[in-house]
């Protein structure tokens, strides 16, 4: 299993303000996995571009 990249307090916090709702370990792997997926696009648009910082502008 990778590392969480996202804060779990902070989501299930959030879900639950937002729905009453409760949030799952699976639902939490997903989400960190794709801000990972996010994140290694961003990277691969800077690159393309010759520079060193991650940009918003880089996002899909």
């Amino acid at each position: 299993m990778a590392d969480i990249l996202v804060v779990s307090s902070k989501i299930k916090k959030f879900i639950r303000e937002k729905s009453e709702f409760n949030t799952s370990a699976e639902f939490l792997q997903a989400l960190s996995q794709r801000v990972e997926k996010l994140a290694m696009e961003a990277i691969e648009r800077a690159r393309a571009d010759k520079r060193k910082t991650v940009k918003e502008r880089d996002l899909p």
